[in-house]
């Protein structure tokens, strides 16, 4: 799971996600070397990425779903709900909402604005 470092709703949600009883490593976007993962820094800027362990990469709430498949049956349950047919594209669109207000967001700053 790669966060951007320089939001601090984006660090307070990586902090947190332990906390969901997943099994998943953090880094930053921007201590990470992206390219040998062929991860396109600006869209990790703007969707978090998470490797997975066949090296497929997946972005925004397809992210979270593959991280919340790793924890318990409910919070497996609920990544499954996001990936869901016709539950996706709300899904999609409330992680691109959350994405763009982020700076808003509790833990948000300034520096959490996207362009």
């Amino acid at each position: 799971m790669l966060y951007d470092a320089d939001c601090g709703f984006c660090l307070r949600a990586a902090g947190q996600v332990h906390r969901l009883g997943v099994t998943v490593d953090e880094g930053a976007v921007q201590t990470t070397d992206l390219a040998a993962f062929g991860i396109d820094e600006e869209r990790a800027l703007r969707e978090m990425p998470v490797v997975l362990p066949d090296g497929r990469i997946e972005y925004g709430h397809r992210a979270w779903a593959a991280i919340l498949a790793t924890g318990p049956l409910p919070t497996r349950a609920l990544g499954r709900v996001l990936i869901a047919p016709g539950l996706d594209p709300v899904a999609r669109a409330t992680y691109r909402w959350i994405s763009e207000h982020r700076h808003r967001l509790p833990g948000g700053t300034t520096a959490c604005a996207l362009d």
